[in-house]
């Protein structure tokens, strides 16, 4: 199975669309056999999904994402585990393991560096003057 994982350094990036890269990794039978990085080709609406969906990824792992974005990936067949922390070596052994734990997305929208499309003004319309609380 072939998974790409939001990467901002070591780290799983808490933003998948707004990572610098994606950690790409293949494990068939429990064990790693190739790994790559992907520069984030840009937060455009659909374009991330498409883009991994292209390169044979089956599964994102990532902090959060938006749930227009987990449509794109539903539309595109990728799966999303999403609620993930912490360091990419210990995230890729628990694939390995199978012990990966999800849960609920870590981001807000309108959340991260900036990295491909800027945001100045939230999305989200809970947000009090429509600036992000990041």
């Amino acid at each position: 199975m072939r998974i790409a994982i939001s990467t901002d350094g070591d780290f799983v990036s808490e933003h998948f669309g707004r990572c610098p890269s994606f950690t790409v990794v293949d494990i068939e039978d429990d064990r790693v056999t190739s790994t790559m990085v992907l520069e984030n080709p840009g937060h455009q609406p659909g374009a991330i999904p498409q883009f991994l969906h292209q390169k044979g990824v089956e599964c994102i792992v990532a902090g959060g994402m938006g749930m227009r974005a987990r449509g794109y990936f539903d539309e595109a067949g990728i799966q999303a585990i999403l609620g993930v922390s912490g360091k990419i070596n210990n995230v890729i052994k628990e694939l390995q393991n199978g012990t990966l734990q999800g849960g609920e997305s870590l981001c807000k929208p309108g959340a991260g560096k900036g990295y491909g499309l800027d945001k100045a003004v939230c999305d989200d319309p809970h947000e009090k003057n429509d600036k992000c609380n990041h």
